[in-house]
């Protein structure tokens, strides 16, 4: 979707008009019976509602939209406005117009809050139709712009930031979305190399020979039973002070997981194709901060393979020597992105020595039962770390819940044959996923887990998102950067 901009409002600028409106603040220039028609729509002005009615302006018939924003002084301010401005991209993007005109100057809305409406609108309109050969007329996208008349002064400089944060999420999506005979570990690395080629970003792959020079015993034997091989990517960005310790953001990549031996049932197995959310996420806002050059120093990394039930995959019973020189007695090989995550923790921590890391990954069907789809769960040993990215989760929409960790919950883990088990009982099962996790953790570095399995993917839309790839942690990881980085 574009977005252009213009002074003032035309006659002839668009047949839509639209204007942001704060809860119970109905503005009084506008014309009587969309005033009337609003109040007996019930339209409150609460973030996502529309009301649209017709009046004629000068001898033409012009739509007008009233979107509603919820109330200026909401903590989630932001994430409100990128609602109002998705819901009113919902409404009319296969509508048969092309055009909608946002009149800004008839509000109070500030150049970054502007910004945050258009990145709204631009995310609600993504959709991936590569696929779909027999679409009719009225389910195709018709809306191409939005044009925003009145703007304050700095909104296209907001806009170009938001424009990066928006094109980082949506590639995030795209790799999320693309079915897994189209996306497999070699693939992600090649569209990740042409989505970064000219930004600047140094892009780190290492091969399944690489891999096993390097110890990495956990991680390949994911793969093992896959015609596909393995990867490890590194996106490095050092936009930031020379000689200063990069952060890390580290994503789980099963680009397909059948679960291995330990087979997953048929029935939904389909969308194991987004079990390389985490990855996607990282290499989503990974492409966005380089996009508006962040000025902080970090390296996204992602751990990429195929788990499938060959006959050189892992069993269970299997013991592997990980990166680290810790040994994990396998007794179920469909936990494996824990297993793939731990190889990926390593290896950063020690080519790179972050002062902070934060994971991220589809780990656990039982974060589901927890948090459902409207939360992630985040396990941490540092509150300051925690703190800090539960606040960029309140700002962004993308909202996190703290989870607790334990002696009592590693203990769990233990194994009669080797340092410990890849899974624990059934109970508490994210909590002793992320215990396994934290005993790669070195030298007490401040580290983050996000278990983001119930936000990569939705089976219906939501506030920025259609049905299906939501692209979950883009916009938290750049708050979050902006934040404690570059703030």
């Amino acid at each position: 979707m574009d977005i252009t901009f213009t002074p003032a409002l035309q006659a002839d600028t668009a047949r839509i008009v639209a204007r942001i409106v704060a809860q119970d603040d109905m503005p009084s220039d506008l014309p009587r019976a969309m005033i009337e028609g609003a109040e007996a729509s019930r339209f409150k002005g609460k973030a996502g509602q529309v009301f649209d009615g017709f009046q004629e302006v000068d001898g033409n018939v012009v739509r007008m939209a009233l979107v509603g924003a919820g109330k200026p002084d909401d903590r989630e301010r932001m994430a409100k406005l990128e609602k109002a401005g998705a819901a009113l991209t919902a409404k009319y993007l296969t509508s048969g117009e092309e055009a909608v005109a946002l009149d800004v100057a008839s509000s109070d809305l500030s150049a970054e809050e502007t910004a945050a409406v258009l990145s709204g609108a631009r995310l609600r309109a993504w959709r991936m139709d590569e696929y779909r050969t027999k679409l009719r007329d009225e389910q195709k996208r018709s809306l191409k712009t939005v044009i925003v008349a009145g703007a304050p002064d700095g909104t296209e400089a907001a806009w170009e930031t938001a424009k990066a944060v928006a094109t980082g999420v949506e590639f995030t999506r795209e790799l999320v979305t693309e079915p897994a005979n189209i996306l497999y570990p070699e693939s992600f690395v090649e569209r990740c190399r042409e989505r970064f080629e000219g930004t600047g970003a140094e892009l780190v792959v290492l091969d399944d020979a690489e891999m096993e020079k390097l110890g990495m015993g956990s991680l390949l034997g994911v793969g093992y039973g896959s015609e596909r091989e393995s990867r490890l990517l590194a996106i490095k960005w050092m936009g930031g002070k020379d000689g200063d310790a990069p952060l890390a953001f580290v994503g789980k990549g099963v680009t397909f997981d059948t679960g291995g031996i330990s087979l997953k049932p048929g029935p939904g197995m389909g969308d194991m194709k987004f079990d390389m959310g985490g990855a996607g996420a990282v290499a989503g806002a990974m492409l966005a901060l380089t996009l508006r050059k962040a000025k902080a120093n970090i390296i996204g990394v992602c751990g990429l393979v195929e788990n499938m039930p060959d006959g050189r995959a892992m069993r269970p019973g299997d013991v592997v020597t990980s990166m680290s020189g810790q040994t994990i007695e396998v007794l179920n090989t469909d936990a494996e992105g824990r297993l793939v995550l731990c190889d990926a923790l390593t290896w950063v921590q020690q080519e790179y020595k972050p002062s902070r890391i934060v994971d991220l990954a589809t780990l656990t069907g039982a974060m589901l039962i927890s948090l459902g789809h409207e939360q992630a769960g985040l396990f941490s040993n540092n509150d300051d770390l925690a703190d800090d990215l539960i606040a960029s989760g309140l700002r962004s929409g993308d909202r996190l819940w703290r989870l607790p960790l334990g002696p009592e919950y590693d203990k769990l883990l233990d194994s009669p044959i080797a340092d410990m088990k890849n899974i624990g009982p059934r109970w508490a099962g994210s909590i002793t996923a992320a215990q396994f996790l934290g005993r790669f953790i070195e030298n007490d570095t401040p580290w983050a887990h996000l278990d983001i399995a119930g936000t990569v993917w939705t089976e219906k839309p939501g506030a920025t998102w259609d049905k299906g790839a939501t692209g979950y942690g883009v916009k938290l990881l750049d708050d979050f950067v902006r934040s404690t980085v570059e703030s």
